[in-house]
């Protein structure tokens, strides 16, 4: 820590503002995720209360997706240059601004733009990590960071049953009511408990580079996310991945020569950065079909054969367990990554996400063996998603950790929204009617878990394959590079 802030300010503020850090922004990474999951429950009665179709009203999430993954990256290059905790609470803003905008209105074209809002949330937590890194002691850091991306996983798993109760007991605009407060309280919170990190890289911000990421990105993930609806192999589909390849492609050549790129390609593809991204991509794409087929499953009819007819409501409970655990395992995870390295940690976490839906294959009929094995896999999730971050700090210069951290969120990102696609595909094509309507086969689950375990079990070979960690760790050297802004440090210790 900076000593002349520790003079400036009183010894007891300065200790409680330090043990706040930590919670604060692990608050705003739960936050995120629950306003990323509350809509889920709504999805069903949106089409009747807003008069919109079901196609339409699968925007809400697909806006969010979209706006989300071209905004992380955006917002971590903008926070290595203009301040992490200004971009953090901006973030933090949109979001609740979205939230306010959603709970003003019934109209499905604002609700979208809303959640467009929404999406930037996705920043929150690769900004705090790079914040924990730049503010904590080496000592602290390791399980701060662990928290911090566990809360992922933590507040989906509140998220859903909190959204699902609000939506069975209240008119569904209370729910973004909710959501909007609690924005405004996460907002007010880092501006008071965070500090402004000097950490800068210095330059010009790359505007071509964001607007050719942004377009190759929306045709990419407007792609995976529709192409079950649209179909595969349609003009539309085809175009847009056509399209991704040569935008994607153009902004490659630009930002190889670009003097301050958007995304430091050269640096992403060293073995370090470069198999962590795609481990970020594996592990995204094997945790996300754990939460998409279990709230199915347990709600399929009693009629299937293997189906529960649980409420939502209950359907969320069912999660909540997941939640806990990763709560209480992430200092674990950050003790296994400090005595073993963090490679391990990801591949020991791959590999239990992949025994958790060898658990599924066993019984998916039982409640207590769902839910069992739902947990193992947020064991794993825990273990894999803890390390991540902590393989990028050790492998990025100080002043480009917020936006490398993006990129690697980025990777989650594409694997979630792969898995989403890949799942459906699945279940679309095994199913059975049920009532006069088609509904997936316990067989087409049963594949959907083989095909994320065998993802787990590829992401724990790209983990190993990873160089380990006999290279000195730059986030701890004393001659790590650090740009500061003069002045940063008393600026932020003034506007705070």
């Amino acid at each position: 820590m900076d000593q002349t802030a520790a003079i400036r300010k009183p010894p007891g503020a300065s200790t409680l503002r330090e043990r706040l850090t930590v919670p604060v922004l692990a608050f705003g990474g739960i936050l995120m995720a629950v306003m990323q999951t509350v809509v889920v429950p709504l999805l069903p009665d949106l089409p009747r209360l807003t008069g919109a179709s079901a196609g339409t009203v699968s925007w809400m999430v697909t806006a969010t997706l979209l706006s989300g993954a071209v905004l992380t990256p955006v917002l971590g290059r903008a926070g290595d240059m203009y301040g992490k905790r200004r971009v953090l609470m901006g973030a933090l803003g949109l979001m609740t601004a979205g939230s306010i905008l959603c709970a003003l209105t019934s109209d499905i074209a604002v609700l979208i733009a809303a959640r467009t809002l929404s999406g930037a949330a996705a920043a929150v937590v690769p900004l705090s990590i790079s914040i924990l890194r730049d503010e904590l002691p080496p000592e602290r850091r390791g399980s701060a960071v662990a928290l911090m991306s566990s809360t992922v996983g933590i507040g989906a798993a509140l998220g859903l049953p909190l959204a699902a109760v609000i939506v069975q007991y209240a008119n569904w605009h209370t729910m973004f009511w909710v959501t909007s407060a609690l924005g405004a309280t996460g907002v007010t919170l880092v501006k008071w408990a965070v500090r402004e990190s000097p950490v800068r890289e210095p330059g010009r911000f790359d505007v071509p580079g964001t607007l050719g990421l942004a377009a190759g990105l929306v045709c990419l993930l407007l792609g995976v996310s529709q192409g079950g609806q649209w179909g595969w192999g349609s003009g539309r589909v085809v175009g847009l991945f056509a399209a991704a390849v040569a935008v994607l492609a153009l902004w490659s050549w630009q930002q190889l020569r670009t003097e301050r790129p958007l995304v430091d390609l050269r640096l992403a593809v060293r073995p370090r950065v470069g198999l962590s991204h795609v481990a970020a991509l594996l592990a995204g794409f094997a945790f996300y079909a754990n939460t998409l087929v279990t709230a199915q499953l347990v709600q399929a009819p009693e009629a299937t054969g293997y189906g529960l007819g649980l409420s939502i409501v209950a359907t969320g409970l069912c999660l909540l367990p997941s939640g806990i655990v990763m709560l209480l395992l992430s200092p674990v995870s950050a003790r296994i990554s400090a005595a073993r390295g963090p490679r391990v940690t990801l591949a020991l976490g791959s590999a239990v996400i992949a025994a958790g839906y060898a658990v599924r294959i066993a019984d998916s009929r039982e409640l207590w063996m769902i839910i069992t094995g739902a947990t193992v896999v947020a064991i794993g999730t825990t273990l894999a998603y803890s390390a991540l971050p902590t393989l990028i700090l050790r492998a990025v210069p100080a002043e480009q950790t917020a936006s490398a951290n993006g990129v690697n969120v980025l990777m989650r990102t594409i694997g979630q929204a792969g898995s989403s696609a890949a799942v459906a595909a699945v279940l679309v094509h095994h199913t059975s009617p049920v009532g006069g309507a088609p509904v997936p086969t316990l067989h087409g689950y049963l594949l959907a878990f083989a095909m994320a375990g065998a993802v787990a079990l590829v992401a724990a070979a790209a983990a190993l394959c990873i160089p380990g960690d006999a290279d000195q760790d730059i986030t701890d050297g004393p001659e790590q590079a650090r740009v500061r802004t003069p002045g940063a440090r008393d600026g932020a210790m003034e506007g705070a």
